[in-house]
């Protein structure tokens, strides 16, 4: 079932799990909005999924409410906006320099909290539902993981604060939690064989994720005609990571 009336904004659109949330969303028929910094990969995969593109860098106020104007003059209105933009740091707190703390907080945490400045700002007048992207690490303690749980933990701060401000007008914000996923963003941690046996035996269910499984669930959120009464909730789709432990 299509629904042309949708205008979605994905930002990180090019990553693993973006790139899948586009696909999903334009299989439905929304209009979409994609979003990142590299032009090539951004012109790819607005030809694969109809979509069109923008390339901004998501740290910045300015290029995301840009984004979000954008997205309105473009698709007609804005009903749902996904952001995917994040990185990994895995370093004792001891071992981290103040640039990677500053640069893991302005691409998780600050990315996250423009979307929402300027997203809410739009959908107050029509209502629509944004999607941010956590963390398990954000409610389980993870060794080294000081500076990227300190932003993904903000973003569940801040995405619940949000949920209760802009209920009243109809908007929605919900977050992803997921574990370990297999993207071109984590491939350093699973190089060898050893780290990914590792790191699956972490995860209760004993593989790691793939985009699809993350995207199936943002794609849920953002979808109004089969979510439209959750609002304020933190999903993890982290193969039991986030909450239980394996044998």
């Amino acid at each position: 079932m299509t629904n042309s009336n949708e205008s979605i904004l994905i930002l990180g659109a090019t990553g693993g799990i973006g790139s899948e949330v586009a696909r999903k969303a334009a299989a439905r028929g929304a209009k979409l909005l994609l979003v990142a910094r590299d032009q090539e990969k951004l012109r790819a995969l607005a030809t694969e999924t109809g979509g069109s593109f923008l390339s901004i860098d998501a740290t910045r106020a300015d290029d995301v409410h840009h984004a979000v104007q954008q997205a309105v003059e473009v698709n007609g209105g804005l009903t749902g906006v996904v952001n995917c933009v994040g990185s990994i740091l895995l370093k004792p707190a001891h071992l981290t320099s103040e640039e990677e703390y500053r640069q893991t907080l302005a691409l998780n945490l600050d990315s996250a909290f423009f979307t929402v400045k300027s997203a809410a700002r739009t959908m107050m007048r029509t209502g629509g539902s944004i999607v941010l992207s956590t963390s398990a690490v954000a409610r389980t303690g993870l060794f080294n993981h000081e500076a990227i749980a300190a932003a993904k933990a903000g973003i569940v701060g801040l995405m619940q604060s949000a949920a209760a401000t802009y209920a009243p007008r109809g908007v929605r914000v919900n977050c992803v939690a997921p574990g370990l996923v297999e993207t071109p963003m984590s491939a350093r941690l699973t190089a060898n064989e050893a780290a990914k046996k590792a790191s699956e035996s972490m995860h209760a269910l004993g593989r790691l994720g793939q985009p699809e499984d993350v995207a199936e669930a943002i794609d849920w959120l953002v979808d109004p005609n089969r979510s439209s009464w959750v609002t304020g909730q933190v999903i993890g789709v982290d193969g039991g990571l986030g909450t239980i432990r394996p044998r």
